[in-house]
């Protein structure tokens, strides 16, 4: 009786926060699928079209730059982001005067709202006076151009500012992740002669693995879902050239009041992020 009594118990303290769940997560997901089957303007009589929206997406060159995009995004946080965060950690795991000093230095941008490094690396990136282009001038390199107008630059100018904010998130997951190694091990491996080098990646990334699931899962989830700070940067321009599936979610709705477009949109991202995440995290933590 008791037992069944705290089973009871346990199960009504989790109704608060399933309640919550419904409400911010599931509800929203089943009302986009559902608008997602109309052609509908927000204000006017919804039109049932069935599956027409998600079939004009993938005619739409525009929602097809826009997967490109953020596939795009997700190799360069992969191989970008995740590089230079494990480097971060790398060099401030070692013991100097002015460790913690550094470590919440780099850190610091990620708590700093998207919009707001927007703004500031609109000044960055300005081609009359901007930060970028002065110092090349300074260096008597002639590469100065108009970096967030450019459609073949536009996409990586972008992402440099992502990375500068982005970057302390993953460096906190490893440097935990470091920390977790055991000593022991370590200093058998230098016992045995092995490298720096050797020991890094035949002892350290391996025992990490854990933690490279949480970085690479969170990075490629963000990657999709990036949003804020291409809005404030370019908006998506110029010509379509640095759009994602979010802001074109955003622009397709809010802008030009295609809500069941964009309702297909939100689902389709709902689904890549499902495709790419569930077999990663199946394969690599060794579930079935």
């Amino acid at each position: 009786m008791a037992t069944k009594k705290s089973r009871f118990s346990s199960w009504l303290f989790l109704v608060p926060a399933g309640i919550i769940y419904i409400s911010v997560v599931i509800t929203p997901v089943i009302y986009s699928t559902v608008v997602s089957l109309f052609r509908w303007n927000g204000i006017s009589q919804m039109e049932f079209v069935g599956l027409n929206n998600f079939i004009n997406l993938f005619q739409d060159p525009v929602f097809l730059k826009a997967v490109s995009n953020n596939l795009i995004w997700v190799c360069l946080s992969l191989f970008g982001t995740m590089t230079f965060s494990l480097g971060l950690a790398v060099m401030l795991n070692k013991h100097f005067i002015g460790r913690t000093f550094f470590r919440g230095f780099f850190y610091f941008p990620a708590v700093i709202a998207g919009i707001a490094v927007a703004m500031t690396w609109r000044w960055i990136y300005n081609p009359g006076f901007g930060f970028i282009n002065q110092t090349l001038a300074l260096l008597n390199i002639n590469f100065q151009q108009n970096w967030l107008a450019s459609t073949n630059v536009g996409i990586y100018a972008i992402f440099g500012a992502a990375l500068w904010q982005s970057a302390g998130q993953p460096m906190i997951f490893f440097l935990a992740g470091l920390q977790t190694v055991p000593v022991e091990v370590l200093e058998a491996a230098v016992i045995d002669g092995a490298s720096n080098t050797r020991r890094f990646f035949f002892i350290i990334i391996p025992m990490m693995k854990e933690t490279f699931v949480i970085v690479i899962a969170n990075l490629i989830i963000g990657s999709m879902r990036v949003f804020d700070i291409v809005m404030g940067l370019t908006g998506g321009g110029p010509n379509d050239a640095t759009q994602m599936m979010a802001t074109y979610m955003q622009t397709q709705t809010f802008r030009y009041n295609n809500v069941g477009y964009g309702a297909a949109i939100a689902v389709l991202m709902v689904v890549f992020m499902m495709v790419v995440i569930v077999p990663y995290l199946r394969i690599t933590a060794g579930k079935e």
